[in-house]
């Protein structure tokens, strides 16, 4: 659902004669209130009004296997990982399509999970990424079977919270079939197979977090939420990555939409008309806006470091901590 219009959730009616009034109100009220604290409370609330927003990094960047991926993040002082099967011992991911992961027993999983738990790291959530708008009906179901399987290996590992995009159709050699994609047909498919997925979500106790793509179905922060009112329920929740909403929105607008949805966001960059997304610091992102509207709004969620490698995560991490 491609869309160059933005809307704004501020209507002119609002601004009525009583406004001044009530907004002189509402901050003598405040100053009094804050007037009549003990002054021994102020340093906590202070703490408590801006908590250290956690860090962490997307594992599939990186040619490492877990334990180098894990003492890498650990390193870096960083404090959790969104872990994708993309490492040199446990190489089952691809973006996009469904992958037999039969071989991520239960003893793999507690291995794998030992990697990054020894070392103080926090596994936010597993990457899987499965086209849920395939227009074929029996390779739609693969990639719902593969969901479930990552909900079996997520239980198991004691994670509780799944990656996705909404899924793309993509030719090979010729990248996304945009047309397909938007088709007024694929929406139905993605509410049809969402709704599927729920009860499994609630029996293996994850939430699903639908990262948006501006050349995707859900393509702008109005599409997304428009999409989390239709489906309606807890176990469905946004990933916000500012990168990809860019050509569609600004970041006022994303939270505006979004923040009571979302579970999850991702630390990238992307140069404006520019399709393919870069590390943090090199593109038109505004971080120090982003993270201050991040602190408003998601004051508990990491920030994930994406589209980084062994080479690039260092000067992403120096440029996202520089505005924290």
């Amino acid at each position: 659902m491609k869309s160059n219009t933005t809307s704004s959730t501020t209507s002119p009616s609002l601004f009525t004669d009583a406004m001044p009034r009530r907004g002189f109100l509402r901050t003598l009220g405040a100053t009094v209130g804050s007037l009549a604290l003990p002054a021994m409370l102020a340093p906590q609330l202070r703490a408590a009004a801006s908590p250290r927003t956690k860090l962490g990094v997307a594992t599939n960047g990186f040619n490492l296997t877990n334990d180098e991926m894990a003492q890498l993040a650990a390193d870096a002082k960083l404090d959790c990982v969104q872990l994708f099967f993309t490492q040199k011992d446990s190489n089952y991911w691809k973006y996009n399509r469904p992958v037999d992961v039969s071989a991520v027993t239960e003893a793999e999983c507690h291995r794998i999970a030992k990697a990054y738990r020894s070392r103080g790291l926090e596994i936010q959530a597993l990457g899987v990424y499965a086209n849920l708008i395939e227009p074929d009906e029996a390779e739609r179901e693969k990639n719902f079977q593969y969901f479930a399987d990552m909900m079996r290996i997520a239980k198991t590992m004691d994670v509780h919270m799944l990656l996705t995009e909404c899924g793309s159709i993509i030719v090979p050699g010729k990248g996304r079939d945009l047309s397909a994609s938007l088709d007024e047909k694929t929406w139905p498919r993605l509410v049809e197979i969402t709704r599927r997925l729920i009860p499994l979500a609630e029996k293996h106790d994850v939430v699903i977090a639908i990262e948006s793509y501006f050349q995707d179905l859900l393509g702008s922060a109005t599409a997304v939420r428009y999409f989390m009112e239709e489906i309606n329920h807890p176990r469905i929740r946004a990933l916000l990555d500012p990168a990809n909403l860019l050509p569609h929105n600004t970041l006022e607008e994303m939270f505006n939409a979004l923040a009571p949805y979302i579970c999850a966001m991702h630390a990238k960059d992307r140069k404006l008309h520019v399709t393919h997304g870069v590390a943090a610091g090199k593109g038109d992102l505004d971080y120090r806006k982003y993270i201050a509207l991040a602190r408003q709004h998601c004051p508990q969620i990491p920030l994930i470091l994406e589209y980084v490698n062994e080479k690039t995560y260092q000067a992403a991490l120096e440029h996202v901590r520089s505005f924290m």
